[in-house]
Parts: structure tokens; C-alpha cells; sequence
């Protein structure tokens, strides 16, 4: 009887564990049932409580109140207030004749290279075309019992990475064919690739009028008259695109062009996602 006892308690005592979760609060009060896996200064990557076995999410740190955590323990986050600047930005710079000024939403034409502008800096002389068109495709082929990282780690710039797989296919005897997002950005032709989680997520802040604090539909409905009008496909709002940065051997970062966080998610680089290409200009 005693024995049985035990038992039974033990039992009682894994369900009651089993079914423990963390409780992400943020500072707009949504709450998030989940696993909490990891937390750095930056950011918390965690799985929904609903769903273990689904894809590992990423909410930045700053828009966290707190976190309670199973054992009951709560970790709150203070408020940054950024410094006020001294100066008001400085208005951009009339450029030199001939010289062309981009803003967000141009069609991008030189030198075989045509797209929507993405991303551009303060002078309006550089920046990102975004292809007109896009496909759903893996990330790269390998599956289990055949996981590899790859190393392709840049969170800033895409071109880094795609040298990275093209530096790992040449050692390890592979084709681009085992890379089927590379491998389409890169036949675009030379200087295309596939752009970076930070360079993904910038894009989805242009897209939505420079934030995503409320819902710009006036902002994503010019950037994707732009893409039509040029003959290109509007910008999915509701699926994640592929970013050339890999999260583990698993997973590659993803991101999508909605207002609704979190704005990182990390995918199985052999699910087949929207990927679009970019090019610098």
C-alpha cells in the first residue's frame, strides 16, 4: 500500500511538472505561454507551451515587462530611455548632377540589375533592390541523420554568407543544388544573394513605413503597387521569408512582413519558405 502510494505521487508529481510553463509578458501586456529555452541580453528564444515540438520563436528583450517563470520565480525588465540627441538629423544632401537620389519603393534599373528599392542610406546614392518576384523554397536540402552547420553566422550582410556556402560547398564536394535558396538568388545573376536576418528585418520596416508600431496600409500597399506596376509579386504579409543566417544545424532565421511580433522566428532550413533576393547598389 505504501509502495502503491509512492507510486501514485511520483506519478502526480511528473504530470504537475510535465505541465509547467513560463509566462512571457510584454510591455503591451500580451502574454505568451511558453518554454522559455534561452535568454540573452538581447533577446529570449522560446516555444510555445501549445506546441513544443514547433518552431523555436525570438522576442527582443526590450519589449518584455517580465517573465514568470514555472518554479514561480518572475525576472522583471527595466525600461531604456534612449538619450535625446543634441542636433535634429541634418536634411539629406542635393546630390551632384547626374546623379541619381533613391527613396524606398523606386524601381531600381542599371547595369541588368532591376528591382524595388528596399533599403537605401541617408544620401539616397546606396542601398538594396529587392527582386520583383519570389518562390518557396528550403533553405538547403539535409535532413536527419545529416544536420550541418554551415557557418553562415553574418546577421548584417547576406554577401558574407552566400561566400560562406559557396566556400562550403567547394571543400566538402557539394553542389548549389544542395542549397535550393542560394542557389536561386545567385542565378539572377552576379551580386544577387540571399539577404541577412538584419537586412531582412529592415526590409520589413520599410515595407510598413519605417516601424512597425501600428499598421501602415497605405506604406505596404505603395511598396507593393511598385512591385506590380513593375511586373513583379506583391510582398506576402502572412508567410515567413528565409534570411541567409543560420540559427543551428537545424534552423535558418526567418522573418515575415506583418506588424504582429515576434519578427524572428527560426524555421527547419528543409521547410520550403518564401525567399526573395537581393542586390546592392
Amino acid at each position: 500500500m505504501r509502495k502503491t502510494l509512492f507510486l501514485l505521487f511520483a506519478a502526480l508529481c511528473g504530470v504537475m511538472t510535465a505541465s509547467a510553463q513560463d509566462l512571457i509578458v510584454k510591455r503591451d501586456s500580451t502574454k505568451i505561454e511558453a518554454n522559455v529555452l534561452e535568454i540573452s541580453t538581447e533577446t529570449v528564444r522560446y516555444k510555445k507551451y501549445s506546441y513544443p515540438e514547433g518552431p523555436t520563436y525570438i522576442v527582443p528583450v526590450k519589449d518584455l515587462a517580465y517573465i514568470r517563470y514555472a518554479n514561480g520565480d518572475t525576472e522583471r525588465y527595466e525600461v531604456s530611455v534612449p538619450a535625446t540627441p543634441l542636433m535634429p538629423a541634418a536634411p539629406r544632401q542635393e546630390a551632384a548632377p547626374g546623379v541619381r537620389q533613391y527613396e524606398i519603393g523606386d524601381l531600381y534599373e542599371a547595369d541588368g540589375v532591376r528591382g524595388i528599392v528596399c533599403l537605401v542610406s541617408e544620401d539616397g546614392m546606396h542601398g538594396l533592390a529587392i527582386s520583383l518576384d519570389e518562390i518557396y523554397l528550403p533553405w538547403s536540402e539535409f535532413r536527419k541523420p545529416d544536420l550541418r552547420v554551415i557557418g553562415t553566422t553574418d546577421r548584417s550582410d547576406g554577401r558574407v554568407n552566400m561566400r560562406i556556402v559557396e566556400e562550403y560547398i567547394a571543400a566538402n564536394g557539394l553542389s548549389w543544388d544542395d542549397f535550393p535558396a542560394f542557389k536561386w538568388c545567385r542565378e539572377k545573376g552576379e551580386g544577387w544573394y540571399l539577404p541577412s536576418i538584419d537586412e531582412l528585418l529592415n526590409i520589413g520596416h520599410n515595407y510598413n513605413g519605417g516601424s512597425r508600431a501600428s499598421n501602415n496600409r497605405r506604406a505596404h500597399k505603395f511598396f507593393n503597387d511598385r512591385l506590380k506596376a513593375a511586373g513583379g509579386k506583391r510582398m506576402d504579409r502572412l508567410v515567413n521569408y528565409f534570411s541567409s543566417t543560420e540559427a543551428d544545424e537545424r534552423n535558418a532565421y526567418t522573418s515575415h512582413m506583418n506588424i504582429e511580433p515576434p519578427y524572428v522566428v527560426e524555421i527547419q532550413k528543409y521547410g520550403k519558405f518564401l525567399v526573395r533576393a537581393v542586390h546592392a547598389f
